[in-house]
């Protein structure tokens, strides 16, 4: 009984290591894919978990990330850093954001390069006012193709090395 304890427990905080490596801002799924393939994950499951945990963040940037910038801009700790990641976001993003919408939110979260993802479409799109009910489907489609891209090009690196 205590090894199968163990195992199950081993097993859990695999998946929960998976699950908050793509909750975290920069490596999102892009690193926990991978990360779960080396913990031994098999692929689709791997993309499941990162999947799920880098969707987590999106609904609590969407609706509170203004009110804590607009109170975090008042204080001279951090009113710097805040107009940085506000600057840094929405020139990087917001402009395509702006002319395409949905669309634009969508391919920026879909590529899967550093400075993309649903840490950056959600924080452009909070920053932009851009509704809840366009930003998260937008974020979610998005999220799909760049889950599918990176379970593709993982799964082909990890096989070579294998």
């Amino acid at each position: 009984m205590g090894t199968i304890l163990k195992e199950l427990l081993n097993f859990l905080s695999i998946e929960l290591t998976v699950l908050l490596t793509a909750a975290m801002p920069i490596i999102e799924l892009r690193g926990a894919i991978p990360v779960g393939m080396s913990l031994g994950l098999s692929p689709d499951h791997a993309t499941i978990i990162s999947f799920i945990g880098s969707m987590i963040p999106v609904p609590f940037i969407l609706f509170t990330i203004r009110p804590i910038f607009n109170y975090l801009k008042k204080t001279k700790l951090f009113k710097k850093l805040v107009h940085k990641l506000t600057d840094r976001s929405l020139s990087n993003n917001g402009g395509k954001i702006q002319k395409y919408g949905a669309w634009g939110l969508m391919l920026i979260v879909a590529i899967p390069l550093p400075g993309t993802g649903v840490w950056s479409g959600s924080l452009a799109a909070a920053l932009l006012d851009m509704r809840f009910k366009w930003a998260f489907p937008a974020i979610l489609v998005g999220n799909m193709i760049a889950v599918i891209l990176v379970m593709t090009l993982s799964n082909g690196v990890v096989r070579a090395f294998v």
